[in-house]
């Protein structure tokens, strides 16, 4: 006969000490996230004084009239009205950065990813071509425009010089109107082909699986097709992240133009970020310049949120379309 077997249920643990420990936990916490906060005190420091403190100061400045000096005078929207329908330069430079930008993106993202291809591909000394396409970008970009001042200079200039011999008579390039903005690209394309946007575009084309190449092929797609339906769907949030910094980059055009022409000849390189150093560093109307900027800025935000919407149409994700 099997006695019966009692089971003694299990000692609870004092609610007192359930209580402790809670304490406990919530204290360490505590402690951590304030030592989390010591740590990264500086980080935030510099970001309350550097970043965010002269963004909502230049945006209360943008409604006041303002030279360094003197207190700021309350002018309310007269800056913004005053860019729009005042400013005579106010639209022929927006006009030029937008056509600069045109001309700039596009080349630039296809050339760029010509390039990356290429370095792809896995030819020889590829670390070497890797190297020399990038060197263009590490120049800085006062180097660059005076280098290119003297290739470009239409009496002594070295490009005019080999023109000459093949029998053509070469333009005045930076000196010339009709000439100086398209010079301007050529200088910008030059640095931008071989820079991180190829870089970026390598990485993304390295992340194409070879299965999918493999599976193309043996359907009978050709080295077109499968650049049109494997490489790039593949690579398109890649393109779009190119696009993106490309155009923001493009419309921020100034260190070139100023150093190369000054915004010169006869405003033909007067671009936007020129027009706006003018007023604010020139004029010392800081109030008018911080008003331009945040137009600026609008502007940017505006065609960023065009880009997001228009991207939902053909960027493939792997986990499906955004």
């Amino acid at each position: 006969m099997s006695q019966a077997v009692t089971l003694k249920p299990q000692a609870t643990r004092p609610r007192a000490w359930r209580l402790n420990l809670s304490a406990y936990r919530s204290t360490m916490r505590r402690h951590e996230a304030l030592w989390g906060l010591a740590l990264a005190s500086p980080w935030l420091l510099g970001l309350l004084i550097f970043v965010l403190g002269p963004i909502i100061a230049s945006f209360y400045l943008s409604f006041t009239r303002y030279d360094v000096i003197s207190r700021p005078e309350w002018l309310g929207m007269e800056n913004y009205v005053r860019a729009f329908t005042g400013d005579d330069l106010f639209w022929p430079s927006l006009g030029r950065t937008f056509r600069y930008a045109l001309a700039v993106v596009p080349l630039g993202i296809a050339g760029s990813l010509g390039l990356a291809m290429l370095l792809n591909r896995g030819l020889k000394a590829t670390n070497v071509y890797r190297t020399l396409y990038f060197l263009p970008h590490l120049t800085p970009i006062v180097a660059m425009a005076l280098l290119w001042r003297w290739l470009l200079h239409p009496s002594v200039g070295p490009v005019n010089y080999l023109l000459g011999h093949i029998g053509i008579e070469g333009p005045g390039w930076l000196s010339n109107p009709q000439w100086a903005l398209t010079s301007i690209v050529i200088i910008s394309l030059w640095a931008y082909l071989g820079g991180d946007t190829m870089l970026i575009f390598l990485a993304g084309l390295q992340g194409v699986p070879q299965e999918l190449y493999d599976a193309a092929e043996v359907d009978g797609a050709g080295g077109w097709h499968k650049f049109l339906n494997v490489t790039l769907p593949m690579i398109s949030p890649t393109i779009f992240f190119n696009l993106i910094i490309g155009v923001i980059g493009a419309l921020k055009v100034f260190a070139l133009a100023y150093v190369a022409t000054q915004g010169g000849p006869a405003w033909a390189t007067w671009f936007y970020a020129l027009h706006v150093y003018r007023w604010s560093f020139e004029y010392f109307e800081m109030g008018y310049g911080a008003a331009l900027s945040w137009i600026f800025a609008g502007i940017l935000i505006i065609f960023t949120a065009l880009q997001f919407s228009f991207a939902q149409r053909w960027v493939f994700y792997e986990g499906g379309e955004e």
